[in-house]
């Protein structure tokens, strides 16, 4: 597994406001030269800078609908690389996707990778006796009496070759906002002696399965980097990796019974990648989606803490004059891999596709394109 990056406690950009200025113009020109052959999407996670160019923002799946939606020629992602896999994934081929930096990850897909995985999946199916559901003849049907499969569920913030893995494994992929039907239709498929092994993100598993009315007794926790526990592994329904995203890491129960102390009539919001106790102590949990629903409804003159990145939070700050919306985490940390999309990056990338050169392409191998959009058709079975 890759290390984790540091967390970054700054939200300025490098450049001085002459060398911003310059970049934003070169960034305007080449944009203006490529007219409807490009789009450029811009996560909600990203700086202003990159969001004010933009031509759609939002979170990672829904972008990537919007760029298979889209007739540009050329999708330039402005997230992180997993979410650009899954806009190739989406896309035509006639489309080409690109990052302004190729470098942009993430450090919670990284903590999940295709050999760690199969090697679990392994372990489990002979260690807890459960069949693979891509051995039955149609993997989307729930399991019979007497059947025990283990049924993979991969979230969005995971590499395409996971998705595919779970495709070609009658499993499904999830998002924040879909995770709890998205259980639903895998435990049905596992059966009543079944279990569902989900990745990367134990906190969204976690959080989702309680919210379910299940208890923690039913999960374990798979951490590829120590020995099993099969006492725990065996008498559990859900098996979750042992993944969690740096930044809602952060967010803590002190940190909201310190905006409460300040302000008794708070309200709190917390990403469901937070840990338990964190999204226990919020008035509520959800997306970024939700998030900034939650915001929009609140009564003017609310104070709304927020866990969820720093960037988010403080445009919807702006946007949303009447209310005060804090981040909960006083450290101000943005995500480190979302701001490596710098807006120079996003200049040079356009640039080439003026000069009619294609960099940092995201390119995902047919065959993992076709298992992956299984897995994304599940999803969309479920929730559409």
């Amino acid at each position: 597994m890759q290390s984790l990056p540091l967390a970054i406690c700054s939200i300025n950009d490098d450049e001085s406001d002459a060398d911003s200025e310059l970049t934003r113009q070169r960034i305007l020109s080449a944009k203006q030269q490529l007219g409807n052959k490009v789009m450029i999407l811009g996560h909600h996670y990203q700086r202003d800078s990159i969001v004010e160019h933009a031509d759609e923002t939002g979170d990672s799946f829904l972008l990537a609908r919007k760029a298979a939606d889209s007739k540009a020629e050329y999708i330039v992602f402005c997230g992180v690389h997993f979410m650009a896999e899954s806009a190739d994934i989406l896309t035509s081929n006639k489309q080409k996707v690109v990052m302004p930096n190729v470098r942009a990850g993430c450090s919670m897909a990284d903590m999940a990778d295709l050999p760690d995985v199969e090697a679990c999946w392994n372990e489990l199916l002979n260690e807890c006796q459960l069949d693979d559901p891509a051995t039955r003849e149609n993997p989307d049907s729930p399991a019979g009496k007497g059947e025990a499969f283990l049924v993979p569920v991969t979230y969005m913030n995971s590499s395409a070759d996971l998705k595919a893995f779970v495709g070609y494994h009658g499993g499904v992929v999830c998002t924040s906002s879909n995770a709890a039907g998205v259980l639903e239709w895998a435990l049905e498929r596992a059966g009543e002696n079944g279990k569902v092994l989900f990745f990367p993100d134990q906190h969204l598993g976690r959080n989702t399965a309680l919210a379910m009315g299940y208890q923690e007794e039913d999960m374990a926790v798979w951490n590829p980097m120590a020995q099993p526990d099969w006492n725990d592994l065996n008498t559990s329904k859900f098996v979750l990796w042992h993944g969690y995203c740096s930044v809602h890491q952060r967010f803590t129960v002190e940190q909201i019974d310190n905006l409460r102390k300040e302000n008794p009539d708070a309200l709190v919001i917390a990403h469901p990648e937070c840990e338990r106790a964190v999204v226990d102590a919020a008035d509520a949990s959800g997306s970024t989606e939700m998030i900034r629903r939650f915001v929009a409804d609140a009564p003017s003159g609310a104070v709304i803490g927020v866990g969820t990145e720093i960037h988010l939070v403080k445009r919807l700050d702006a946007q949303y004059p009447d209310k005060t919306v804090v981040c909960l985490d006083p450290g101000v940390c943005p995500c480190s891999t979302m701001y490596m999309i710098h807006p120079a990056f996003l200049a040079d990338v356009l640039e080439s596709l003026v000069a009619g050169e294609v960099i940092n392409q995201i390119t995902v191998p047919e065959q993992i394109t076709d298992d992956a959009i299984l897995a994304l058709n599940r999803m969309l079975s479920i929730t559409n």
